[in-house]
């Protein structure tokens, strides 16, 4: 499995990844390992998606990034504001 996840940062913005290993990915976020939200700590889990291959994880973490995949988290419950610069 592939994950697509949505980061709350202490900024109120929101940080999407994907990743194979979650659990490993969310720590590294929370210890500073990663960059993109190293100044951003600390950062909250908010949403994630299951998805069955790397590919579709990826595009669907790019669809997320865009105004469509903005609009889709907004009326899904999901809307924080979305930083589309990661």
């Amino acid at each position: 499995m592939y994950y697509v996840y949505v980061l709350k940062c202490s900024d109120n913005r929101s940080y999407i990844g994907c990743t194979e290993d979650l659990r490993n990915r969310l720590e590294r976020h929370q210890k500073g390992e990663v960059p993109a939200t190293m100044k951003r700590l600390p950062v909250k889990l908010y949403s994630y998606f299951a998805l069955p291959d790397k590919t579709t994880a990826f595009n669907f973490e790019k669809y997320l990034k865009s105004g469509s995949g903005r609009a889709f988290l907004s009326k899904h419950g999901l809307g924080v504001k979305i930083d589309t610069n990661n």
